[in-house]
Formats: structure tokens, sequence, C-alpha cells
């Protein structure tokens, strides 16, 4: 028995071949059904696709043999990879020289006859081959060979996949944890913002009481407002980034409730003027998603309707209607509504679409989009069907 050598570049090789994670992977229906076709195709009771590791070789499919490795020194395929560039046949392994006593050859699985296609990279290594055995002798016909190595290279297709795969994952883990900690950041700095800045309000509104024949020339009333502003716009900025970062982070638990009591409860919490009207008779539906992330999206869609609004009365219109996998809405109002050039920058997180309103954070709509696409859906702003004024967006919900 002659023991296949080790190709010049096995160190890059195996390092090559540790990206693609497939060592002692589980069992694939893709792969088993690219072995069981080979065996078909190539009319052998064996097909395997094998890789050559280190010191073994290892089986991702094993059609028609229980055995999941052998010693490399064994291995017919670990000839094979020396010359990568065509399939390496031995049509009846007792009549040569490299083969004749090989243990896997006297003893089961009694390898007669090999055919083994290079399972070749994009960088031009190969990790193994896609193989035929049968135990007497045989040869491949022409069709056959090109079956063979059509199906090795849909072997390498999927293992190309399966790399871009972990990438892809390992990408994402590394920006969850960067997201986790921006989020974490942010919302300890808002938190600790808050306390300080509400004392601050605090002893301005203490000083302004306390100093009021002082601070009544026109100069001292301007500095005065526009302080009350900025100290207001920071408040609105802290709140809504805590409700941001807890809406980002927070993990989403379904439970069944009712649509219009949900509506109703936001509106007596928020409307203390009472100036909002909203029709809810159609929303009287029970449904089951994450009541928070409604609460958010809602309170949010509202409060802009009552912080922009132009009209006496803010009058409110929730289109609602289900399909097979979605919740889907239609929320629509009386006020200025909003130019075309903005409907997709006003999702933006900290974007407004008036840069004279000092206390719109741009932060309510941004809460609005990332709950939405946190429960499978999506959001976009148009024109009103009816032609109306107001603004109006429609969006979705997954149903679970």
């Amino acid at each position: 028995m002659k023991v296949a050598r080790i190709p010049d570049n096995e160190q890059e090789r195996l390092k090559v071949l540790n990206k693609y994670h497939i060592l002692d992977s589980l069992p694939e229906e893709e792969y088993d059904a690219i072995t069981k076709l080979a065996s078909f195709i190539c009319e052998t009771p064996i097909a395997l696709v094998s890789v050559i590791d280190a010191d073994r070789q290892w089986f991702k499919s094993n059609h028609g043999l229980d055995v999941k490795e052998t010693h490399r020194n064994y291995a017919f395929c670990a000839h094979s990879i020396l010359n990568p560039e065509e399939i390496f046949e031995v049509e009846d392994a007792k009549k040569d020289d490299r083969f004749f006593d090989n243990p896997l050859t006297i003893n089961s699985p009694n390898v007669v006859f090999y055919a083994g296609a290079p399972l070749n990279t994009s960088e031009g290594f190969p990790l193994g081959t896609l193989c035929v055995i049968d135990s007497k002798p045989k040869k491949l016909t022409d069709s056959q060979r090109e079956a063979l190595t059509l199906l090795a290279d849909q072997v390498v297709s999927l293992l190309e996949l399966r790399k871009k795969n972990f990438k892809l994952k390992k990408s994402n883990k590394e920006i969850l944890h960067l997201n986790d900690l921006l989020n974490g950041f942010a919302y300890k700095l808002t938190h600790d913002l808050k306390a300080p800045l509400q004392n601050v309000d605090f002893l301005f509104e203490a000083l302004k009481e306390d100093a009021k024949e002082l601070l009544k020339d026109k100069k001292t009333e301007e500095y005065i407002d526009l302080i009350s502003n900025r100290l207001e716009y920071m408040n609105n900025l802290i709140v809504e980034m805590l409700s941001f970062s807890t809406t980002t982070n927070k993990k989403l638990e379904y439970s069944n409730f009712n649509l219009k009591e949900l509506l109703e409860s936001i509106i007596k919490n928020i409307d203390i003027e009472n100036n909002v009207e909203i029709d809810t008779t159609q929303l009287n539906v029970n449904i089951n998603s994450s009541k928070i992330g409604f609460l958010q999206i809602f309170q949010n869609l509202i409060s802009n309707s009552k912080k922009f609004t132009d009209e006496k009365k803010v009058v409110i219109e929730v289109d609602f209607f289900e399909t097979k996998k979605m919740y889907n809405f239609v929320y629509s109002d009386n006020g200025p509504g909003i130019l075309k050039k903005y409907w997709e920058k006003v999702f933006h997180l900290f974007e407004t679409t008036d840069e004279t309103d000092e206390k719109n954070t741009g932060i309510g709509l941004a809460n609005v989009k990332a709950t939405v696409e946190r429960l499978g859906g999506n959001i976009y702003t148009s024109k009103r069907k009816d032609g109306k004024k107001g603004v109006c967006f429609t969006f979705s919900i997954e149903k679970k």
C-alpha cells in the first residue's frame, strides 16, 4: 500500500478547510441528496462526500456506508486531492500497486472501484471529493464522469454558501453586541441626565417665581422663554431616547389583547385637553401580538397628531384589516400632513420636517418604525385616499 504524499500547500489548505466549519457537522439533506443521485447515475452502491482533514478522511454524506470516517493513510481521496484538476479513477484496486493491500480494499467496504471528483474551493484548494465506490471492477462512461463533476460543483456551492452563512452569523453577532453596547450607553446616558435636568428645571421655575419683578423687561423675557424652550426640548429628548432605547432592546412578549380597548386607554392617558376624536368602532377585535409594541406605535402616532395639529379638534381614523399573515393598518389625521419630500425622512432618528420647531426631537416616528420592523412589518407615508388634508401612515404587523 502506498500512502498519499502530503500536498505542498497542506497548511494553507487546512486553514481554508477550517473556514467552512464543515468537519463533524450534522448530516444535511442537501448533501445526502447529491450522494444518492451520484450513486444512481454512476450505478454504484456507495457514494460519499469526503473531506480530507490533517489525519483522517471524514464523510459529510455517506450513502450506502455506515462509517463516518477513516484514517487518512487509507483514504483513496487523499490521492485524489493531489491532482485536483481531474477525476481520480481506479478501475480495479486489486490490480493497483497503490491499493491492492489497502485495508479498505481487503476488508469492508471492499473498495475495488473508486472514482472521485475533486471539491475545489474558489481559492483553488481541494478539500476532498465527491466519490463513488463499488466492490467490483468498473469504469465510468463519459456521461457519468461529466455528471459526477457537475454534482461535485454543487457540493462546492453548498460549502461556499455554508461559509458565507457563518461569516454572516459572525457579523450579525458582532453587530448585535455593538448595538447592545450602544443602546446600553444611550440608556444610561439619558437616564443619568434625567434627574439633574429635572433639578435644573425646578430651580429655574423657582428663580422665575422669586424674581418676577426683576425679570420684566422684554429682552430678559425673551431669554427666559429661550431657556424654557431649551429645557423642555432636552427633557423631551431624554424621555423619547429612553423610550426608543427600551423599544429597541426590550424582549418582545406576545399576548392576546383588544385593539379598541388599547387605543381608548392611550387616548385617556394622553388627551388631557379632550381635543382628540377617534372612531374605534371597527377596532373591537382581539389580536395576538406585542401589547407594549402596539402601545408604543399608537402612542407615538397619536402624540404626533396632537403636537402638529392646526385644527381645534384632532380627528383620527384607523382602518384595519387582516390577511393570512399580517395585521394591516391605515392611520390618518386631519392635520397639516407631511410634504412628499419628507415621507422617508420622518422615520430617521433625529430628523424633523421643521427646523424652526425647537421642541420636536425627531425620535417619535423613528421609534414607530423601529417597533413596526421588530414586529416583522413595515411602514410608509402616503397621501390620504379620500383626498382630504392630513397625514397618512400605512403599516403592517406580522401575525404570530
